[in-house]
């Protein structure tokens, strides 16, 4: 198995480039060597504009599982000449990322105070401390945070111009939309927006509340503030059983919190969720929009990892099923998809291996040039789709709750 080390240097693509993408000029890109882009990443200067893109690894970037790495460094070369600088926190007190000198992480307005005495435990402590810091970094210095499985396809800069920085936008924040038009609900691995956002605000405030007295988040599905909410995950459980969804929502307590607050009503605080969802928040859809693979497989990830290692058919060669199939699906990502989050943690007890976690197991198999998985990254970093994503619109629904966010009902 060979790695690409790097990137091509050549302005003739080594791959077919679907419609309705277009070469980005190779003055626009970052192509300096994987270890030059490395030490850039690793510099984290201070913040001087709102286009930044966070992200978080505990033990740092140096750290990183390689196939993230490549995530990382392919959002410096392709955004970092239109103003984007992106940086990776960590828990590390000699790293520039440390996220102590970013935020404050001695005051409780800011985080738990198990995470300011580093004593978070339980099952999923690594991923609550990344889950703890995406509001503050957010509400200090704006931008977006992501995950570093997160692949982007899309023109960020683009979307970012015409919705968040666009002073004639109604949109003051972005995300995805993890349950239709009907359903409130965003996904906490895609978050952005300008500094002290009401929205963040809000969510940040009710996610402190929920951690309050707690070093993890056991049980929490059953807070009494967020009483009135379904469940994580409902579809996942066996009839009658609902300890699965009980685990996820524990799991992914930050998007509950998110939840709540998109649904309540709480006129001492001067917030209409519904309201500000229904009109503010830019969300296309998430499964077309960052998970397309895994509609394509029905979430098997050996599949996925199987077609994506497929070698590309070679020009006026016949195709077999496999590479057809895997064809179909970097086109459609290509033409569809604004990125591609590649899925870890509790999801791969639920459903098995995914493509993120056969990646991780397989050093490289990522990067393999001549793959559709390499077609995939080559792609991503050189060409720029020339749509951007339609935000799926929210219908104005009833509240869950009315009265203090912070408070019981």
């Amino acid at each position: 198995m060979t790695a690409s080390n790097g990137t091509n240097q050549t302005c003739d693509p080594p791959y077919p480039i679907p419609k309705d993408l277009c070469i980005i000029p190779l003055d626009q890109l970052d192509l300096r060597s994987d270890a030059e882009v490395d030490e850039t990443i690793k510099s984290a200067p201070p913040v001087t504009s709102t286009k930044n893109v966070w992200f978080f690894w505990n033990s740092g970037y140096d750290n990183l599982h390689p196939y993230a790495k490549r995530n990382v460094r392919t959002w410096h070369r392709r955004f970092s000449r239109q103003g984007w600088t992106i940086r990776v926190m960590d828990l590390e007190p000699n790293s520039s990322g440390y996220i102590g000198n970013w935020i404050d992480t001695r005051d409780p307005k800011n985080v738990p105070m198990a995470f300011t005495n580093g004593v978070l435990d339980g099952e999923f402590a690594t991923q609550h401390y990344s889950d703890l810091v995406r509001f503050p970094l957010l509400l200090k210095y704006g931008g977006i945070y992501t995950d570093v499985g997160f692949m982007q396809i899309g023109d960020l800069n683009r979307l970012w111009e015409e919705t968040i920085a666009n002073s004639h936008s109604p949109y003051e924040v972005l995300s995805y939309n993890a349950g239709g038009p009907r359903d409130y609900s965003l996904l906490n691995y895609f978050m952005g927006s300008l500094p002290e956002n009401s929205f963040w605000q809000a969510c940040h405030d009710l996610l402190l509340k929920l951690w309050e007295g707690q070093t993890n988040t056991e049980g929490l599905y059953k807070h009494p503030l967020l009483k009135g909410l379904p469940l994580m995950g409902e579809s996942f459980s066996k009839s009658g059983d609902t300890s699965l969804s009980e685990r996820l929502t524990d799991y992914i307590i930050q998007g509950q919190a998110i939840t709540m607050v998109m649904s309540a009503v709480d006129e001492e605080r001067g917030w209409n969720g519904p309201e500000y969802v229904a009109k503010k928040i830019y969300a296309p859809d998430y499964m077309v929009g960052s998970q397309l693979i895994n509609e394509y497989t029905n979430w098997n990830g050996v599949q996925a990892f199987n077609l994506m290692s497929q070698k590309v058919a070679r020009l006026g060669e016949p195709e077999s099923d496999d590479q057809k199939l895997a064809r179909e699906i970097v086109e459609d990502c290509f033409a569809r998809s604004f990125g591609f989050k590649l899925a870890h943690g509790l999801i791969v007890q639920v459903l098995g291996p995914t493509l993120g976690s056969l990646w991780r197991k397989h050093e490289g198999s990522d990067a393999v040039e001549g793959t559709y998985a390499h077609w995939l990254r080559y792609g991503m970093e050189r060409w720029c789709p020339k749509q951007l994503p339609q935000g799926e619109a929210y219908e104005l629904l009833e509240p869950v709750k009315i009265g203090p966010l912070l408070k019981e009902a």
